[in-house]
């Protein structure tokens, strides 16, 4: 087990409890590389779960039938390749809106996924207003996949038809992610440095490219309102490889300054509020994104590197991390064997898990499961820290999703009240 702050008993850390698995067949002559799942995600409604299976393909699972399974059958379910297989070609025949497994053949290695629903009140930022090829209803459920070739393909989650092909950019798409409020607006990043922005019911037009990474951009992750855009990615010595973007104006906002080794997840807490950035100098930093400080450093090696050794070792690289949808908890996975879960308010882990080559990891749509993605193409789930959260954090949240920073700190309230809705205490 990784080391832990001396003040910390190990023994007194809970171990997280399995939810369940699904195992990756491996074929008979395996090659080393390409059967990676370097992705995972839920739907927002709960509806389904999604995982790069590797070997170009996507499995779709209803995420209600999954955990059910698990009940059933206990914990570990081998992914059967023999399910349906919806390929590039068919997909008119099923039955819309009815949850049911796919698999998705996308054509080339899978680096990214992302949901995508609609809602109908949301106005697009299209300009061709006359005529579109989809015309997408109060119902439609997209999953978007990010390509080694460079290219992003859109399909229907309900049919497996192919949609949308997108092709711009010119290197690996490292990931994707929609703007929650239901307008389809979609965001790449890509290992050719750069960061686009796709108008899903315009047919895909690309609205916007972002320039500021000079290496490899990693991660990208709207806020709750949509109108942000955190992007990470990698640089050279000590560049910056936090970017904070108005996603409104299409102008950056600030760049975020204290890892010293690529950033390579990114994730908003549920009032916006707060960003998690995990990286290979081994921390996870949380910052306030609207002044640019950094409230917390989760750190994964104790003690931890000094800037000249800013990577650390090798071993305890952070991977992944994710905010729970209670605002309170986030999660981290890092080469060091270990999955943590963190609790806004303490320095080290409430909870642990142990996974051997993780790459990936994500809450459920309700926050009680994280999944996490490995090496050889499989998943494995666990039940989240079940806290309740206190009367003031949940008032706490009220606010921050309505209000930013600075309009917090000019309200006539008391000065620790003040604190403990900047989460300074």
């Amino acid at each position: 087990m990784a080391s832990f702050p001396p003040r910390v008993n190990e023994k007194e850390i809970v171990r997280s409890r399995t939810i369940g698995e699904l195992l990756a067949l491996a074929a008979p002559f395996d090659k080393k590389c390409g059967r990676e799942n370097w992705t995972v995600a839920f739907a927002p409604d709960g509806s389904y779960f999604a995982w790069s299976q590797g070997y170009c393909t996507v499995k779709l699972v209803p995420w209600s039938q999954c955990l059910k399974n698990f009940l059933l059958h206990g914990t570990k379910n081998i992914t059967n390749s023999s399910s349906l297989r919806l390929s590039r070609q068919n997909s008119d025949g099923a039955q819309k809106n009815k949850p049911r497994e796919h698999i998705i053949d996308c054509g080339d290695i899978v680096w990214s996924l992302a949901f995508g629903s609609s809602v109908p009140e949301k106005q697009s930022r299209c300009v061709n207003i006359e005529w579109h090829r989809f015309r997408f209803g109060q119902d439609q459920l997209l999953l978007a996949t990010g390509l080694s070739n460079g290219r992003i393909k859109i399909w229907d989650v309900y049919t497996g038809k192919l949609l949308l092909n997108l092709v711009d950019h010119t290197e690996v798409v490292r990931d994707l992610t929609f703007a929650p409020d239901g307008s389809l607006i979609l965001v790449s990043a890509s290992r050719d440095k750069t960061l686009r922005v796709w108008d899903l019911k315009d047919d895909g037009n690309m609205m916007k490219v972002l320039r500021a990474h000079q290496n490899w951009v990693y991660s990208c992750a709207f806020s709750p309102d949509s109108s942000m855009l955190c992007s990470v990615g990698a640089s050279k010595a000590v560049c910056v490889k936090v970017f904070l973007w108005d996603m409104d104006k299409y102008t950056m906002i600030r760049k975020l300054e204290g890892h010293h080794h690529d950033v390579v997840a990114c994730d908003f807490s549920p009032d916006g509020a707060l960003l998690a950035t995990a990286s290979y100098d081994t921390r996870v930093y949380v910052w306030d994104p609207h002044t640019g400080d950094i409230l917390m450093e989760f750190g994964h090696l104790f003690p931890p590197p000094t800037p000249i050794f800013a990577g650390g070792a090798n071993d305890r690289w952070v991977r992944s991390v994710s905010f729970s949808h209670d605002g309170l908890h986030i999660a981290s996975l890092a080469d060091d064997k270990m999955v943590r879960f963190w609790r806004i308010d303490e320095d080290y882990p409430v909870q642990v898990a142990p996974l051997s080559n993780g790459l990936c990891c994500a809450f459920s749509t309700d926050g009680s499961v994280l999944a996490a993605g490995t090496h050889d193409g499989s998943v494995y789930f666990w039940a989240t820290p079940r806290q309740i959260p206190s009367l003031q954090h949940l008032c706490r949240m009220s606010i921050r999703r309505v209000m930013p920073t600075q309009e917090v700190q000019k309200l006539l309230i008391p000065s620790k009240v003040l604190e403990f809705l900047s989460y300074r205490i």
